[in-house]
């Protein structure tokens, strides 16, 4: 397992994330890219426990989404199986988990005042901090895709699994967009990533 880890962590965070990992009925799998998660954590029904991780994802961000999986696990081992799966409780393991990591040898510099700010009171999703998100992003392989928060208004664009939508008004932080098919109305967070029409 340390090789295929080597392929998507920094090296200096392999020493650490091998400890985390020190877990007989702790299985990680390597999946391809998912457009609805960058990870998941599940207790099979033979008793172990698995966390899955995108391969598609930049250095940091597969770190991050690792420890998040990984503070399900040890929230799941420490409280029980009838805590929230976002609550205070692997809130604290996911802060606990992540602090030795944030540092200037794992993460850049411009990262770490964001990184500390969103593990105040760290999101079920990191793409839920979209600071954050807009930040690992400039890490992330290029390519010819647009934020929604820099669509113009009224214009169309379609996303991964084809559907097209046109860009409305801007709520507190979300944008409603309406399914051209259908008509319905979907937000969408400023950073999803879509290919303008």
């Amino acid at each position: 397992m340390q090789n295929k880890l080597q392929d998507y962590i920094l090296p200096k965070a392999i020493p650490q994330v091998l400890k985390l990992l020190e877990h007989d009925h702790l299985v990680v799998k390597i999946k391809n890219e998912r457009k609805t998660r960058h990870g998941d954590y599940m207790r099979l029904p033979n008793g172990k426990h698995q966390i899955t991780i995108n391969s598609n994802l930049n250095e940091y961000r597969f770190l991050i989404t690792l420890i998040h999986e990984i503070a399900h696990f040890e929230a799941y081992k420490t409280y029980g199986r009838f805590i929230k799966p976002h609550g205070i409780e692997w809130k604290e393991t996911f802060q606990h988990l992540m602090l030795p990591f944030l540092n200037p040898e794992i993460f850049p510099m411009e990262l770490l005042p964001l990184l500390a700010k969103h593990f105040k009171n760290p999101k079920a999703s990191s793409d839920s901090d979209v600071i954050l998100a807009l930040a690992l992003k400039q890490f992330d392989q290029p390519n010819d895709k647009t934020f929604i928060f820099e669509v113009p208004l009224g214009q169309t664009f379609k996303i991964y699994n084809g559907k097209i939508f046109k860009k409305g008004a801007q709520r507190t932080k979300r944008f409603e967009c309406v399914e051209v098919k259908t008509g319905r109305t979907y937000l969408f967070n400023p950073n999803a990533e879509v290919d303008l029409l």
